[in-house]
């Protein structure tokens, strides 16, 4: 008797068979472990990441659906592990600025020198921003300011990938360019 497909396992889970989900764990479990790991650097996230994807899998939301014609099984799981990972990362680093704003409250009152500061500095940035073209400021704000990586913002603008990693380049050296005329960089 021949082992089902990974395609046969995925049909079978779509109707809540139980026994076909812990076949495909069994055999992914740790080829994703690995790959979430290596993103997450934390056993726990990793470990957490995968239960998330095999339940997504399980319940046939957030995943979307595999299409056999577009590309090998594993590869669709680990996409799915990818986004997983990114969004747990995303979560967390939420949570530490939340975390972050709620000690800091607990902090003394900055001085009005210290405040002046860091609006001369946040100015001084914004002022640099503006310098650059158009295409650049959009990189830029994407990158930074959204949190988004290249290759979502290449799918966002619709541009190849290496355009967005010049764009960004040629921003960030421009404004490190801008910042040392005027004096707004220190290397503290």
């Amino acid at each position: 008797m021949s082992k089902p497909t990974d395609y046969e396992l995925y049909e079978q889970i779509r109707n809540k068979d139980k026994t076909a989900l812990e076949t495909l764990y069994n055999r992914y479990e740790k080829l994703l472990y690995s790959f979430a790991h290596r993103m997450m650097k934390d056993q726990q996230a990793a470990e957490e990441v995968m239960q998330d994807v095999f339940i997504k899998l399980w319940r046939g939301k957030g995943a979307g659906q595999y299409v056999k014609e577009r590309g090998k099984f594993s590869s669709w799981l680990l996409t799915i592990t990818r986004n997983a990972s990114i969004d747990l990362i995303r979560k967390k680093k939420a949570q530490e600025v939340e975390w972050d704003q709620r000690d800091s409250m607990n902090e003394e009152m900055p001085g009005v020198e210290e405040v002046v500061t860091d609006k001369e500095e946040r100015d001084q940035l914004r002022k640099a921003i503006d310098t650059l073209p158009d295409e650049q400021q959009r990189m830029i704000c994407l990158f930074y300011f959204q949190g988004l990586s290249q290759r979502e913002i290449a799918e966002k603008c619709e541009i190849p990938l290496g355009t967005v990693k010049g764009r960004v380049r040629l921003a960030l050296k421009k404004l490190r360019e801008h910042l040392d005329e005027k004096g707004g960089t220190t290397d503290e």
